[in-house]
């Protein structure tokens, strides 16, 4: 069994200064930016991603723990990374199977997404998804 991936959903830094990375990403590279009332800033008009944006740590840390802060005994990661498939319970299942520790799993988040969340062997956040608003633009 293999997870068949349909498409990056998404990716993005996962920022310890906002501010900074902000600088760099809006001012310097000239994206343009949503901004929601949390402070997250993405965008869905770069091409290669459906959805680009710079995460906080403590919003990553809250997504995977349910705290702000990133828990001490696993590396923080750089940057986020979200595969689009078909069957997040499968592809949750193949995974696990192959020795991969979830942090969160087949979880649906308020925006409708089912999630499962878990750490490469680089050090990135990396999840497989399922996220019918990126579907519906197929």
């Amino acid at each position: 069994m293999s997870t068949d991936v349909l498409f990056i959903a998404g990716f993005g830094p996962i920022d310890r200064d906002v501010a900074e990375s902000r600088t760099l990403f809006e001012e310097s590279l000239g994206i343009q930016f949503k901004e929601d009332t949390e402070g997250y800033l993405y965008t869905g008009a770069l091409q290669g991603a459906k959805h680009f944006a710079l995460w906080p740590l403590a919003q990553a840390a809250r997504s995977c723990f349910g705290t702000d802060a990133w828990p001490a005994d696993i590396p923080i990661p750089q940057a986020w990374l979200e595969f689009e498939v078909q069957d997040v319970e499968r592809a949750t299942a193949d995974l696990e199977s192959r020795g991969y520790r979830m942090l969160i799993k087949n979880r649906t988040e308020p925006w409708g997404q089912t999630v499962s969340r878990f750490l490469s062997p680089e050090g990135l956040l990396v999840a497989v998804t399922f996220t019918p608003s990126l579907r519906e633009s197929e």
